[in-house]
């Protein structure tokens, strides 16, 4: 990513209001900070569900075959910088405040829906045209998976933390009056089981696991 990286549609003028108000031209502005903090874009491998990134946060990965601008009602836009923005912040929320990936990933599509928004683009369109091009686990065409790529969002989508605080919560008694205690406590055990014999390959093609969801 180049250091001189700025969008065109977000002049370095003096904004007319405070700057901590709501604001499509920082927004814009914010995007192109993001981008710049980026240390390596990677678009030549397959990339699960769109994007990710390095385990050391270093490289942000874009799916090889995601084109890189898309055509909305006349204009060019630039969809990396959404991309980007949303496996940075994503990235940082789990890395520097040890956040669990949905919590993280939900904030991070929140900051990317906001992003597409102040820039007059449906979310609706933009989500249908990115959808075309996610890869999901399994898929065939997932032949070039970089070897750093971070695995924990497509193993925490499982969420097997919340089970296994599920489960010793019921060995403990505590559960929902009127609720077999027994029954409970196996059905989650069951559930954490097949989970996890889901989850110790990621990337190895088992129907269902490690899903990390780009597109809702």
């Amino acid at each position: 990513m180049t250091a001189d990286y700025c969008h065109p549609t977000a002049p370095h003028t003096k904004l007319r209001m405070p700057n901590w108000y709501v604001s499509n031209l920082m927004m814009d502005r914010a995007l192109d900070a993001v981008a710049r903090k980026v240390k390596h874009l990677d678009r030549d491998h397959d990339i699960p569900y769109l994007a990710g990134y390095s385990k050391d946060g270093k490289t942000i990965y874009i799916d090889r075959h995601m084109p890189s601008t898309w055509k909305y009602k006349g204009r060019s836009i630039d969809t990396d910088r959404f991309l980007l923005l949303h496996e940075e912040v994503e990235k940082t929320l789990i890395d520097q405040l040890d956040l669990h990936y949905l919590h993280a990933h939900q904030i991070a599509t929140r900051a990317e829906e906001a992003a597409i928004r102040a820039a007059g683009i449906s979310w609706r369109e933009y989500n249908d045209f990115m959808q075309k091009y996610v890869k999901k686990m399994g898929d065939e065409r997932l032949t070039n998976v970089p070897a750093d790529l971070d695995l924990k969002p497509y193993r925490d989508e499982h969420d097997t933390d919340l089970l296994e605080r599920m489960a010793a919560s019921v060995e403990k008694g505590i559960c929902p009056e009127g609720v077999d205690r027994d029954k409970l406590h196996a059905k989650i055990k069951s559930q954490l089981k097949t989970m996890l014999s889901h989850a110790h390959d990621p990337l190895g093609g088992k129907s269902g696991a490690g899903k990390k969801p780009r597109r809702k």
